[in-house]
């Protein structure tokens, strides 16, 4: 069964305690919207990782963040104190208000620039190369789990920009230059380019192509 989240961040929690482990830590984080109706095993997106709740109280969940997670997302630098975006897993008939989210990083960027334009925050995030494929313009992307659509792409980066909403709702809006970030690609686009190779061994009959999928509805 796949977790899926919006990239529609629900509410800001705040780191209350880390314990770490040699490889691997044990998160506490205060909350309040998101744990309304928390379960043991349930899923919550913290700055766009998928967690699993492991114990929980009115006040407060815990988390385990295993080496994998810590070494290839931005939670390795979280502190106690500081404030993440959390999100709960869709539920089944929920309004899909950003895009599909899974919650698994693929890499993790920098914000290199921000300047006000009128009164949105045009923020540049630089990308690890091997994203490429993956970012385009007007395409979808998360950054620390929220849903954002990519304005312009240069070689080495991207820009998106905040309403005012979103950057007084989310951390993104107090982030500063040099900031760590998790980065979300659209798994639509993996797929298709999963799709497009097609199987490593096999001759071209049945390959998928692009007259393939624009005659099946999957572009125009």
């Amino acid at each position: 069964m796949i977790t899926i989240f919006t990239g529609i961040i629900e509410e800001l929690g705040k780191v209350r305690e880390i314990r770490r482990g040699s490889q691997s830590c044990q998160i506490d984080i205060n909350a309040g919207l998101v744990i309304e109706d928390v379960k043991l095993g349930d899923s919550i997106a913290v700055n766009g990782v998928c967690l699993t709740v492991v114990a929980f109280n009115e006040a407060m969940f815990t988390a385990d963040v295993m080496a994998e997670t810590l070494e290839k997302t931005s939670l390795e630098g979280l502190r106690s104190g500081d404030v993440v975006n959390l999100e709960r897993a869709m539920r089944l008939g929920d309004r899909l208000g950003g895009h599909m989210v899974l919650g698994h990083v693929d890499g993790v960027g920098r914000i290199v620039e921000q300047r006000k334009l009128d009164i949105a925050l045009v923020v540049r995030i630089g990308y690890p190369s091997e994203l490429s494929p993956y970012i385009l313009p007007k395409g979808s992307v998360a950054i620390d789990g929220i849903s954002l659509t990519v304005v312009e792409v240069l070689p080495d980066s991207f820009t998106v920009s905040l309403i005012p909403h979103t950057a007084g709702l989310t951390t993104l809006g107090w982030k500063k230059t040099g900031d760590l970030v998790n980065l979300e690609t659209d798994i639509i686009g993996k797929y298709v380019e999963h799709l497009l190779k097609g199987p490593k061994k096999s001759s071209n009959t049945g390959k998928i192509s692009l007259g393939f999928l624009q005659e099946h509805g999957f572009m125009e």
